[in-house]
């Protein structure tokens, strides 16, 4: 059964794609043309997501398609060990103590050690934002990416002026990992990632040679290390920068587009929220469930699995379809429904499940509920440009906005004008 994740309507709403899979025999299929096995049902996805004896990690990161020779080149002159999403046991079991000491992963935490940094940006590009009223903007580049991004550079220690390389790095890999780039992409693409690796190392050889490491993560990282490579080595603490810069901001950007999106798109949901910030909350994880930013996710079989009364070989990879998980009727009531009071709204699988579930989810929870509640508070009028098509950037794993066009007003209500 086909799934065609790079062009057609996939591109511009994919939930009736993953209703057909969902209602296909067993929610188990071989997709020839990608080479990968999809899998569907909320209680496959979860078993497949915890299941690491069954499940493996170490091509998670490996192109989904036959990457060129020159590209491929370039591509293996990338040393980073694998720390986070490509890691197994035991080195998973070890890095992930780590990340566990030293990013902060509860609610309570994350308001105690980040939630300045979130407010201060958030009113940073809100206050850029209000500058501009009655004119328009794109909140994707100027909004929804920015923050989780400046954030992130806050918390690691990196200079404000990297922030455009950092940027396109981050976006190169996703689209070099996940997407269908040509050739001569793949070659620019795969340079601009070992240029990334080698800007990563450097950002901690730097601490190292400075014999001061400082108090944000990066100096956290290398305090717990504490000159022991039994530890963390420290091309290990290089590859976890490098891998938080990447997945710490552009799911974050996924999940704030996405619910400003489902905000937008029906207005009187935007009002709900201008007029009851107690709201956020719930929309967040509703927005997790319905529309989360990472739709689809890799892993490659260990043994032969049996799931959906299909038998998949050992060495297969999978695609569990993370997104059509969040819409199975078993699980979820009116699953194709938004609604951000349904009792079963928290058993999505948004941010993982398992050993490897997401060690940045209270903060990404944390940046997207404080930036909808002081947007509102700011531009209660804001609303969707006139003719604006949602429209997605074609991968297997990331579902990014092209754009989300819209009109800045601080006065009136998203409903008592009309669009512009």
């Amino acid at each position: 059964m086909r799934l065609n994740p790079f062009a057609g309507a996939y591109l511009t709403d994919p939930a009736p794609v993953w209703r057909r899979l969902l209602d296909g025999a067993g929610g188990v299929h071989h997709d020839e043309e990608l080479g990968l096995w999809l899998i569907t049902r909320h209680a496959d996805v979860r078993r497949a997501l915890g299941d690491t004896g069954a499940f493996g990690n170490a091509l998670t990161l490996a192109p989904v398609y036959q990457v060129c020779p020159e590209a491929l080149d370039v591509i293996l002159r990338i040393d980073a060990p694998p720390t986070t999403a490509a890691a197994d046991p035991p080195v998973h079991t070890r890095t992930r103590r780590a990340l566990r000491s030293t990013f902060a992963n509860t609610p309570d935490r994350v308001e105690q050690r980040y939630g300045g940094i979130v407010r201060r940006r958030v009113d940073e590009l809100v206050a850029g934002l209000v500058a501009r009223d009655g004119g328009r903007a794109d909140l994707v580049p100027e909004f929804t990416t920015g923050l989780p991004l400046l954030v992130l550079l806050d918390l690691l220690g990196v200079p404000a002026e990297d922030i455009g390389r950092v940027r396109g790095w981050a976006d190169g890999q996703i689209a070099l990992v996940w997407g269908d780039p040509d050739p001569a992409e793949q070659v620019r693409l795969a340079r601009g990632l070992l240029e990334f690796w080698h800007y990563c190392q450097r950002l901690v050889g730097d601490r190292l040679d400075a014999g001061r490491y400082g108090d944000d993560y990066v100096g956290r990282l290398l305090a717990y290390r504490d000159g022991d490579d039994e530890v963390l080595t420290v091309t290990e603490v290089s590859s976890i920068v490098f891998n938080l810069l990447v997945a710490g901001h552009e799911t974050t950007a996924g999940l704030l587009a996405h619910a400003l999106d489902q905000a937008l798109s029906t207005p009187d949901r935007w009002r709900a929220l201008v007029e009851d910030p107690g709201r956020v909350p719930g929309f967040v994880t509703e927005t997790l469930r319905f529309a989360p930013a990472i739709d689809g996710w890799l892993r490659v079989t260990k043994r032969p699995v049996t799931m959906g009364g299909v038998t998949i070989p050992a060495g297969a990879r999978c695609l569990l379809l993370i997104g059509a998980a969040n819409r199975d009727p078993a699980v979820f009531a009116g699953a194709d429904r938004f609604d951000p009071r349904r009792p079963d709204v928290t058993d999505h699988l948004s941010f993982g499940h398992g050993p490897h579930f997401c060690i940045g989810a209270a903060l990404a929870r944390l940046e997207a509920e404080t930036a909808l509640v002081r947007l509102a508070a700011a531009v209660p009028g804001l609303r969707l440009a006139a003719g604006h098509r949602r429209a997605y950037k074609p991968n297997v794993a990331f579902r990014a906005h092209r754009g989300l066009p819209v009109v800045i007003d601080t006065v009136a209500s998203a409903v008592e004008r009309p669009a512009a």
